[in-house]
């Protein structure tokens, strides 16, 4: 019987299980859309047991969608990364999923910006932000009594393994990879700061240890092999953040090449094995690799990705126009979509954190059509990146950074690509590949097991280039004035939004 491993990656759109088998090739999947709850602007959040209940679907209904029988040697799962829940001693959900999208938490990246502002970054790795430390502060003060209840703050991930394992809050875990967005964790020692959560006045019990992806935290427990078809006694690993998955499963091994995560959020990142907390600018973060010694430095925009379907969603019609017509249609046009800016942050900018920028079309004119609108969100994601790198060269000034690799379902836009290249004024590749999240859970998964003895030549094996675009000098020069033009409207945009 063929040995597989099962991973699930649990997104913001949705959930997904994927079976692999040990040289890290897809034999069957499955996916459930997320509900995510949004009653009023700015309020974003799920319900852990839509999460979890997700879990139990897409893996039964992966089990019925695989055509030979199989033994199921290793489960890693993976999730979203900066926002937080809190789990009952009884390992029950002790709130909802604080979702990394909703910015209620607002006025306490305010104050933990001004009580430790610089010490935070340097302690944790990242920027005060919509993250796990101002969440937890919001809990704390809005909602004592639901802080009380939580016995550990985890990761949806670390929520759902202690679901499979039928662990209580004894046994919950904190992976590694999330220590830059925590807000009090040690980035350095993996350990959670004694100075940072003296500061905030936080309880350290309330904090679960933080260990290895690799970590193997029980075996699948009766209620979990009962609800999905499979064995008991199945190792499950502690897993990673989403992106952290998504960027080993990548292939992102090499320093100084840079790797552009085009989903939901926009993430321009590369990777180092120095350890350079950005305390200059407030930008990158420095988000600890799956493998210890490495970081990823790394910025996104919450929600970029998201911008392109709402547009297509809200304004093309019904049904919506398919996505590679408004390609064809924006392709056409010449770079800087003919004076029109747009900005993309519209629950405020993440890094460097402006919670009083919101989303805007800029010097609209009677010329511009659907296809400049959709062109200008694309070059905005683009403008941002290319004030990501400016950073990331200013911190690493001996990085090259000259190649850029584009995954996720953004990539798939030849037309995204090329901008992309040209406002950078870099080579551009993108992926054939799978789901990298899962490609990098199963990989941590079986590495754990010891059933995969060198996850990154399994990785290696499943990439392959699809296509390589090379940015032209001419629209990089015409793209330079347009890029700082940008910059000049997040500030003028950041003026204008605050009350």
């Amino acid at each position: 019987m063929r040995e597989t491993i099962i991973a699930v990656d649990i997104g913001t759109q949705g959930t997904k299980a994927v079976l692999f088998d040990l040289t890290l090739q897809a034999l069957a999947s499955s996916f459930e859309a997320s509900v995510l709850i949004q009653p009023e602007p700015g309020t974003i959040w799920q319900e852990p047991d839509d999460i979890y209940g997700s879990v139990l679907r897409v893996v039964r209904a992966l089990l019925h969608a695989v055509p030979e029988p199989v033994k199921v040697i290793a489960i890693g799962v993976d999730s979203q990364m900066a926002g937080i829940m809190g789990i009952a001693a009884d390992g029950e959900a002790a709130t909802v999923y604080d979702s990394w999208l909703d910015s209620r938490c607002g006025r306490y990246v305010t104050l933990m910006r001004e009580r430790a502002g610089h010490r935070v970054t340097e302690i944790t790795g990242g920027p005060v932000t919509f993250a796990h430390g101002p969440k937890i502060l919001w809990w704390k003060h809005e909602h004592p009594e639901a802080y009380r209840r939580v016995a550990k703050f985890v990761l949806p991930h670390g929520y759902v393994v202690g679901k499979i394992c039928g662990l209580d809050a004894r046994g919950a875990v904190f992976d590694h990879t999330g220590l830059q967005y925590s807000g009090f964790g040690d980035n350095r020692r993996l350990c959670w700061s004694e100075e940072l959560l003296e500061i905030f006045d936080i309880d350290a019990d309330k904090m679960a240890p933080v260990v290895s992806p690799f970590a193997i935290v029980g075996t699948t427990g009766r209620a979990f092999a009962a609800a999905t078809g499979l064995h008991t006694g199945i190792p499950v690993t502690a897993g990673a953040g989403d992106t952290a998955a998504s960027l080993f499963g990548a292939g992102l091994f090499t320093k100084n090449r840079l790797l552009d995560c085009a989903g939901t959020a926009s993430v321009l990142c590369s990777l180092t094995d120095t350890f350079v907390p950005d305390v200059r600018f407030g930008t990158m973060t420095m988000m600890r690799a799956p493998e210890d010694g490495f970081w990823y430095p790394l910025a996104y925009i919450s929600g970029g990705g998201l911008c392109l379907r709402w547009f297509r969603d809200r304004f093309t019609g019904a049904p919506p126009v398919p996505y590679r017509v408004l390609d064809e249609e924006a392709g056409g046009l010449a770079p800087g979509s003919e004076g029109l800016i747009f900005i993309p942050h519209f629950s405020g900018r993440v890094l460097p954190s402006d919670t009083a920028v919101k989303g805007s079309f800029t010097g609209l004119d009677w010329k511009h059509t659907r296809a400049h609108l959709y062109r200008a969100i694309m070059e905005s994601v683009a403008y941002e990146y290319d004030y990501y790198l400016s950073v990331l060269r200013a911190l690493y000034p001996d990085g090259d950074f000259g190649e850029l690799v584009s995954i996720g379902g953004g990539a798939k836009s030849e037309v995204f690509l090329q901008i992309k290249a040209d406002v950078l004024g870099i080579k551009a590749s993108y992926y054939r590949t799978g789901d990298t999240a899962l490609i990098g859970s199963a990989a941590i998964a079986g590495k754990a097991v010891g059933a995969i003895g060198d996850p990154r030549a399994c990785i290696r094996g499943t990439l392959q280039v699809a296509r390589t675009l090379h940015g032209s000098a001419a629209a990089h020069a015409r793209y330079e004035p347009y890029a700082r033009r940008y910059l000049r409207m997040l500030k003028a945009m950041s003026a204008l939004s605050r009350p």
